[in-house]
């Protein structure tokens, strides 16, 4: 009888393991895929250096961390980012300004002294809501390097973009959501380039 119960427990401990070993794993990243429409003919801006970006804790995690009621929150399992989550926001919004400002992230390369825009952003809140909302605040300010006139401006920033149901669309919302953001530090990067006075978007 001791040897059958023990049979029966490494039988169950085994069939345990595989179910959990065959449980499928999706890797998502914040990087949108390349639109060939967006890449319109405009004056290029100055080259731009994207420091390190960071992440709040608490979703700082391999596993997407999504919100579950009022206070809950569940951390997925087999729903993880391709990389950490604050190398992923920085890929992405990286990618975004070049487009927006028609220029390169020359984080990392000698500047030689010419004129360069130093972004930096910091995640407050990075919200996930399945069939709800994707949310991003962030602190982020633009500098302008090695200019005639160096200048900088301090903003921050509350972006929300509706998502449907699944976990693909919510990791879509999240690269609408770092779109607009970039999209309104462009605007403020353009001016400071252009010697103009940058104002911090509205809200």
């Amino acid at each position: 009888m001791i040897r059958t119960g023990r049979h029966l427990w490494v039988v169950a401990a085994s069939l345990l393991l595989a179910a959990c070993a065959s449980a499928p794993l999706h890797y998502y990243t914040l990087v949108a895929p390349a639109d060939e429409a967006s890449e319109a003919s405009a004056a290029p801006s100055l080259p731009f250096e994207l420091l390190p970006v960071g992440v709040p804790a608490q979703v700082d995690q391999p596993q997407l961390v999504v919100r579950e009621g009022g206070q809950g929150v569940a951390l997925l399992g087999s729903e993880r980012w391709i990389a950490p989550l604050g190398d992923e926001v920085r890929s992405a919004l990286s990618a975004d300004l070049a487009r927006e400002l028609h220029s390169a992230d020359v984080s990392g390369l000698p500047g030689n002294g010419k004129p360069l825009l130093r972004v930096k952003l910091d995640v407050r809140r990075f919200d996930s809501q399945p069939g709800g909302y994707a949310l991003i605040e962030a602190a982020w300010s633009v500098r302008l390097l090695h200019g005639a006139q160096p200048a900088a401006l301090a903003c921050s920033s509350r972006v929300s973009e509706a998502v449907g149901p699944g976990y693909p669309a919510l990791v879509q919302g999240h690269q609408r959501a770092i779109a607009r953001l970039a999209a309104q530090i462009a605007t403020a990067a353009r001016a400071l380039g252009d010697g103009q006075a940058p104002v911090c978007p509205p809200g």
